[in-house]
């Protein structure tokens, strides 16, 4: 650690090299995945390619013989759900073995290999496990050397968390424009390959700026322990509840994680792309959407700053309830667009603009209000291993999505999204709920042992 170094807009200039080197790996991330259903339902699994996959017989194991999109959104599905479970090993990999930069650095030559064999069709198997695996290794550690660049009480940590995350929505906007069009108007394989080069770019900044990263903590000699602090008094019981609330979680967030799977294939049958005569991909609406995302989150920030200065802020479950309650209204957006569509019209682009836009207003009260709760209540003893925890609920969340994305072929638009909104307006039901029997265990300032009687939760516990 430099605690002098401010070269980087008052930020050591590690800073720079973390976040380059995540923007190029989110850039090769969200540039895949948003081709992944399109090549895999248009190209991939149609029949007489589908057969030269190594591994075919595991996928009609797994999944039976669905139709191409059926399945494009099942694989889907368990790649994107892995995705934030595999992050729990990468942890314990550098933790316990071989440190966070030799993980990051494992982590990006397996995102690099991965996303190369994706422009082969034979190989597509071991690409999405390369890709799981390097994400798992990749993601968690960078992130962690973030925090490991400040002291403790330095000011400058949570800038320097919103600057790393800035570099990434920044990539986020330009990986589908870029990788999406190389890959629908051009070859797939062009597509993936702009995702590989881009893992190659961030891989090497990343090596070049090793001098600027923060040392490796000193680890403890075999034979020796160092202490662990252990449960305090009824930190049981809140670890119960922010267990319970993983599935509703999992369910508020279906919406959401929708977008890049089954609601990729609708849009490109529902949305008129046409614009000025020029056929828009439909890749660009992820673009899009993290345009309106990065806009959502700064109007949310600025919204609570506002509130904070007439009244008291509500706590993170009434956030959480609120957003997935908006969220809930997103799909209905979707179902009147295939209610109007479903004459043979092409809806306009307004449609999702308006989906987008109250979808990014909701999770930004969701994912990120979550991911402070479960970080402030997450007892010392086990404070990264909750947030972990808590990534799990995504890993659900992407499992059901990618089941429910199968039912597009065989449900109208109308009843697909309106289940959608049913799932997500349910999760907001149970939050509310939650708030009223359980917001006294969670609360910032209340002793969890003595809250519990009044919780209403102690026939469950």
């Amino acid at each position: 650690m430099i605690p002098a170094d401010r070269r980087f807009f008052g930020h050591p200039r590690g800073l720079l090299v973390l976040a380059s080197s995540e923007a190029w790996e989110r850039f090769s991330y969200s540039g895949m995945q948003t081709l992944l259903v399109l090549y895999a339902a248009h190209s991939l699994f149609q029949p007489g390619t589908i057969d030269r996959i190594w591994g075919r017989p595991l996928l009609t194991m797994l999944f039976g013989n669905p139709s191409p999109e059926a399945l494009a959104s099942h694989i889907f599905g368990l790649y994107a759900g892995l995705v934030y479970l595999t992050p729990i090993l990468g942890g314990f990999l550098a933790d316990r073995l071989i440190g966070k930069t030799r993980a990051v650095i494992l982590g990006a030559g397996l995102l690099t290999l991965g996303h190369f064999l994706m422009g082969y069709e034979e190989s597509f198997l071991v690409a999405l496990l390369c890709l799981v695996l390097g994400v798992g290794c990749f993601k968690t550690n960078i992130t962690g050397q973030v925090g490991d660049l400040y002291a403790i009480d330095d000011p400058r940590r949570a800038s320097a968390f919103q600057i790393f995350v800035l570099f990434i929505a920044i990539a986020a906007v330009i990986a589908p424009l870029v990788c999406g069009t190389l890959g629908e108007k051009y070859a797939w394989k062009w597509g993936f390959g702009a995702a590989g080069i881009g893992m190659v770019v961030g891989l090497a900044t990343y090596l070049m700026g090793r001098k600027h990263l923060p040392p490796e903590p000193v680890r403890v000699r075999k034979g020796t322990s160092a202490p662990r602090p252990k449960l305090a008094p009824g930190e049981g019981r809140v670890i119960l509840v922010l267990v319970l609330l993983l599935p509703v979680l999992a369910l508020a967030s279906v919406g959401n994680e929708q977008m890049f799977n089954a609601y990729l294939l609708w849009g490109e049958r529902s949305f008129d792309m046409t614009i000025f005569g020029w056929t828009m991909p439909v890749t660009w609406l992820i673009s899009m959407d993290s345009v309106i995302a990065i806009a959502a989150m700064s109007g949310s920030l600025a919204f609570w700053r506002w509130w904070e200065t007439r009244r008291r802020s509500p706590d993170e479950i009434t956030k959480l309830a609120f957003g997935a309650l908006v969220c809930a209204i997103a799909p209905l957006v979707l179902a009147g667009a295939s209610l109007y569509a479903a004459g043979g019209n092409r809806v306009s682009l307004g449609w999702g603009v308006v989906f987008h836009a109250i979808n990014e207003v909701g999770f930004a009260n969701v994912y990120p209000v979550g991911m402070a709760l479960y970080s402030r209540c997450a007892p010392r003893a086990l404070g990264s291993t909750m947030i972990a925890i808590y990534f799990l609920h995504m890993f659900a969340s992407n499992m059901i999505v990618g089941s429910l994305g199968g039912l597009l072929g065989t449900m109208s638009g109308v009843s697909f999204w309106l289940l959608h909104a049913g799932l997500v307006g349910a999760a907001a039901l149970v939050l509310f709920l939650v708030r009223s029997l359980a917001g006294r265990v969670l609360a910032p300032t209340v002793d969890p042992e003595a809250a519990l009687p009044d919780s209403g939760l102690v026939a469950a516990t």
